[in-house]
């Protein structure tokens, strides 16, 4: 059997290395333009953008749609 000592180290090492993954991307400057264009917007569709908070609304007796924590049911 695995001594604890080896499988704690183990599982550090792999949190260490999940943790770690992320912090190495870096957006060059000419690729900047590309995340800033009119299609990464997420309210680029004003109309859009309301016809899906009404039907939020309407499904979940919700005023506020997604920016509101809870239910529409009271139990916040």
């Amino acid at each position: 059997m695995k001594s604890p000592r080896l499988l704690l180290l183990a599982f550090l090492v792999l949190l260490t290395g999940l943790f770690t993954g992320c912090t190495s991307v870096n957006v060059q400057p000419w690729e900047r333009a590309t995340l800033a264009s009119y299609a990464m917007q997420p309210d680029r569709d004003p109309l859009g953008t309301a016809m899906s908070e009404h039907i939020y609304f309407s499904r979940e007796s919700a005023n506020g749609g997604r920016g509101v924590g809870g239910s529409g049911c009271g139990c916040n």
